[in-house]
């Protein structure tokens, strides 16, 4: 489905290979997920070469970067994004995929029989994952576009073992970092550095990277609603 030539020459552009299996693994992820989002709201972005971008060299600019590794946990992965494209990207990082949405997580089962790769999903909300056996258990927290810095660092700092990263993915991240500040704080963390990039539309993408340098406070995460209507 995707174009292969055009896929791999915009990879090149930032520093990105794939091989051959690879390609094909992610070529079999947008069909299937064009085909599924006919049944279920997965994605507007349904066109080949919006796949390509926004999705899959999106989720391979968080995937390349070398604190990628070990135990991994996707938090409201939505259609897999950067999850699965991180795996085929990586096979050997151990991913979890969080997601509250029971006909998403029935999709993302779905697509890693379908392409022949494991990972956890987990249908749960974050803040509950937190409070159960997921807290402090990963290397590395992920997340795209699912709230703001405040938010999102609640929800996924406590998943983060003492020693290893949150790493956000933003769209213009800058302007959200700096009120994150005393959230990452609180939660145990340090801000690290920012990496910004633009993808072949010039629209912008933020990866900001955070340390864990302590354990989270028992108090947090606090409950969805008051982690939304009152951000640290």
């Amino acid at each position: 489905m995707i174009n292969k030539e055009r896929f791999l020459n915009t990879l090149k552009q930032y520093d990105i290979e794939i091989s051959d299996l690879q390609f094909s693994q992610l070529d079999k992820y947008a069909e299937i997920l064009v085909e599924y989002n006919e049944k279920v709201n997965l994605t507007a972005i349904t066109d080949p070469e919006g796949i390509e971008n926004k999705h899959f060299l999106d989720s391979l600019l968080f995937a390349k970067n070398p604190l990628v590794k070990g135990k991994v946990v996707d938090v409201g992965t939505g259609a897999g994004f950067p999850g699965i494209v991180t795996k085929i990207f990586k096979p050997e990082i151990e991913l979890t995929m969080i997601e509250p949405t029971g006909k998403r997580c029935t999709f993302l089962q779905y697509a890693l029989d379908t392409i022949g790769i494991k990972a956890d999903v987990v249908k749960e909300r974050a803040e509950e994952a937190a409070r159960k056996g997921y807290r402090e258990k990963y290397d590395v927290a992920t997340a795209r576009a699912v709230a703001d810095m405040r938010v999102l660092s609640e929800y996924c700092i406590p998943l983060v073992k003492v020693g290893g990263h949150f790493i956000a993915m933003k769209g213009d991240g800058e302007k959200e970092l700096a009120p994150a500040m005393n959230a990452i704080a609180k939660l145990g963390a340090k801000f690290v550095t920012m990496e910004e990039y633009a993808l072949p539309d010039e629209s912008k993408r933020t990866i900001i990277i955070s340390k864990k340098e302590k354990e989270t406070p028992k108090v947090y995460p606090r409950n969805g609603g008051k982690i939304s209507k009152a951000p640290l």
